[in-house]
């Protein structure tokens, strides 16, 4: 059927804001198309200031709108896959429309649609929208047989559209890993084609958060699932001769008799004007209601930090406490301890080359850290055994095995991944941290390795799993027990968890009190994942910007500084292995500087507003940071010179200065909002309320 000649039957307008001011619900079209008139307009069922509206064709094929602006054509956005068939086509059999009020998300609206296929599949479409979370449906289909056969499923999809094109281009944000660790956010050239797997991507680089955007200058399409667990879908992005394309995927095969239902995870669908900030913080919302949210960080997560590291696995003790009285100098106030310190992953005993007289020597060396005036952290790599471990050789029982037997390695440290969702390891890890933070004195932990986000469905025997993917979704339960374990024994304590360059599991985030930028490869990873962090954290929550070193140049504290984040270094003093991290006068005298700006300001404690700027299409690339009525905006580009747009001011004028540079930029007000800019790599500029 062409566009021309199809028939929209419904169209669903749900948006957030409003709810009590909705008019009658129209009912325009009857239990059957059939019925209806021609050339009648579609049944109209709605909630709030309609931001969304999802239209239905007879077909339930379904097209996006953005406050009245369709962004895709009708699309076969739920299908169902039966080997090599795809069951896109449904005649529409009716729908209904009811008001809700749901426990934990408040009041809203669902209303459900009805099809049957050739293929003898019924599909029904429950979609619902809440007052309080704008521009999102949340959406489940259940699939029935009614064909008198069995069918075999071997997947489905959900929300599967194409965003329309538009002069300039698409960005994208994936929530999900890559070993090759590449950008969080970035463009869709000619020949995109990302499969965005929630599972795993090798051994051990897996998981995510399960939301993927694509977005054009003023309009954008997110969609993920909203399972209060981790699962193993695709969210697959591509550019299309028309557009972009993007969707919910999964390809679990499923059996169905005659009158049996396949239900898909719920997932979700938002459109919005801007990039992916917003949606995710509609998705942090949702899965707050539900209790998963991160928590409120102890205060000393925001402390500015020093890592060993500098000296890497070599280090010796001599060195790391030489070097605390210029940590305390720079004004940084934690002291990591990195790997190197114990004699294997599994075992976790101390080195007797650093540490001869064992936990009295430990002890003796967090109380250094401390009479430095300084907060003791400690490296470490759970879940993994080294092959010459005590542990791996006497418990194989812990270890996570895939649908072949097999072991899963966890390359960098030539080790193997233990199953979380097995109690014996989950107690044997426990344990450690009591003695880690009980008997030894630290603080804090930092948690390291990629194989810590994500792990592969497990078959090993010996756990007795009813589903292989219980060590899947068990792994942020794994993590409430580190970090309850952490909290138990020091109230205060800091839980940082590092997964080494993957995209960030969502469903961890309730259990860790910092993420650090993991590894980043560039300046720009620093602030994207900033920004993405901050959506899904929301205020109270720490991120920490990871080593100034591994940014560009190797000293742009100004990416970690402008999105809010902790600032950390690794800097050797006054020798090192490694030269380029040796802290030289020029950089003694720089590393001050942004660490006084950084204690001055705070940043980390104000709120982020990543729904000003867009990361993808406003240049230059702008963050802002609001804090007891002042904004800090940061701007960056290789070279600048021109004016700039600050947004998100109000009522009244603003004084500007250069805080970096401690000069005068003039004075703004909201109507008057631009200034001329000229800078390379960064600019930053406060603007504070006159009077």
């Amino acid at each position: 059927m062409t566009e021309m000649k199809r028939r929209s039957v419904l169209k669903v307008a749900l948006g957030g804001a409003g709810l009590a001011a909705l008019p009658a619900l129209t009912t325009g079209v009857g239990a059957t198309p059939a019925a209806a008139a021609p050339n009648r307009g579609p049944d109209v069922v709605g909630v709030g200031d309609t931001s969304i509206t999802l239209e239905f064709d007879d077909k339930l094929h379904t097209r996006v709108a953005l406050k009245g602006v369709d962004v895709t054509r009708f699309d076969a956005s739920e299908a169902l896959l039966l080997g090599g068939t795809t069951v896109a086509d449904f005649r529409y059999r009716g729908h209904q429309t009811r008001r809700i009020r749901h426990p934990r998300h408040g009041v809203g609206v669902t209303v459900t649609v009805r099809g049957d296929s050739r293929a003898g599949v019924r599909k029904t479409v429950e979609l619902t929208s809440y007052q309080r979370l704008t521009g999102m449906i949340v959406m489940r289909v259940t699939y029935t047989n009614i064909s008198g056969a069995e069918l075999t499923v071997t997947g489905w999809r959900s929300g599967a559209h194409e965003l329309l094109e538009k002069p300039g281009g698409f960005y994208t944000f994936s929530g999900t890993t890559y070993e090759d660790r590449r950008d969080w956010v970035q463009p869709v050239p000619d020949g995109f084609d990302q499969k965005n797997s929630l599972g795993m991507d090798s051994s051990d680089y897996g998981g995510g958060t399960p939301m993927a955007t694509v977005w054009r200058s003023g309009a954008g399409i997110s969609v993920g699932h909203v399972e209060p667990v981790a699962r193993i879908l695709r969210l697959p992005v591509r550019k299309t001769r028309d557009g972009a394309s993007i969707a919910v995927e999964g390809d679990t095969p499923v059996t169905l008799k005659p009158g049996q239902e396949l239900a898909t995870d719920t997932t979700f669908l938002t459109a919005h004007p801007g990039d992916h900030f917003v949606p995710l913080q509609r998705y942090r919302d949702y899965m707050s209601d539900i209790g998963q949210r991160a928590p409120r960080s102890p205060k000393s997560a925001f402390d500015p930090i020093w890592c060993a590291w500098g000296y890497e696995r070599d280090f010796t003790v001599e060195q790391v406490i030489a070097t605390l009285p210029k940590v305390r100098e720079v004004g940084l106030k934690w002291a990591v301890l990195d790997d190197g310190w114990q004699t294997n992953e599994g075992d976790w005993d101390l080195n007797p080359a650093k540490f001869p007289r064992g936990e009295a020597d430990m002890r003796a060396f967090t109380r250094r850290i401390r009479d430095a005036g300084l907060r003791p952290r400690l490296w470490w790599a759970p879940l993994a055994a080294d092959p010459e471990s005590n542990l791996f050789k006497e418990r194989p029982d812990m270890l996570l095995l895939d649908r072949d037997g097999k072991m899963q390695k966890v390359t960098w440290w030539n080790a193997w991944t233990l199953c979380p969702a097995y109690q014996p390891t989950v107690d044997y890890f426990v344990a450690q941290v009591k003695r880690f933070i009980r008997d030894w004195g630290y603080e804090g932990l930092k948690i390291d390795g990629q194989h810590l986000n994500g792990v592969t469905p497990c078959y090993n025997p010996a756990h007795r799993h009813a589903r292989p993917e219980e060590s899947t979704e068990g792994l942020a339960q794994f993590w409430k027990a580190v970090y309850e374990a952490a909290h138990r024994a020091n109230r205060d304590a800091v839980v940082e968890l590092c997964p080494c360059g993957t995209a960030f599991a969502f469903h961890n985030l309730p259990y860790i009190d910092q993420y650090p930028g993991s590894d980043p490869t560039s300046s720009y990873q620093v602030r994207t994942k900033g920004k993405t962090m901050k959506a899904l954290m929301g205020e109270g929550a720490s991120y920490a910007g990871d080593h100034v070193e591994l940014s560009d140049g190797g000293d742009d504290f100004a990416s970690s500084y402008g999105v809010g984040a902790v600032l950390s270094t690794k800097f050797t003093y006054p020798t090192g292995p490694d030269e380029e991290n040796v802290l030289t006068p020029e950089k003694d005298a720089l590393w001050r500087k942004w660490v006084s700006l950084y204690q001055r300001h705070m940043l980390p404690a104000g709120e982020y507003r990543g729904e000003l700027y867009d990361i993808g299409f406003d240049k230059p690339e702008a963050h802002v940071v609001t804090r007891r009525g002042t904004l800090h905006y940061a701007f960056y580009a290789d070279q600048w010179d021109g004016t700039v747009e600050l947004r998100g001011l109000g009522r009244g004028r603003y004084r500007l200065t250069d805080p970096f540079n401690g000069v005068s930029l003039g004075t703004v007000d909201a109507r008057h909002n631009t200034v001329r800019l000229t800078f390379e790599k960064f600019q930053l500029v406060v603007a504070e309320p006159v009077g």
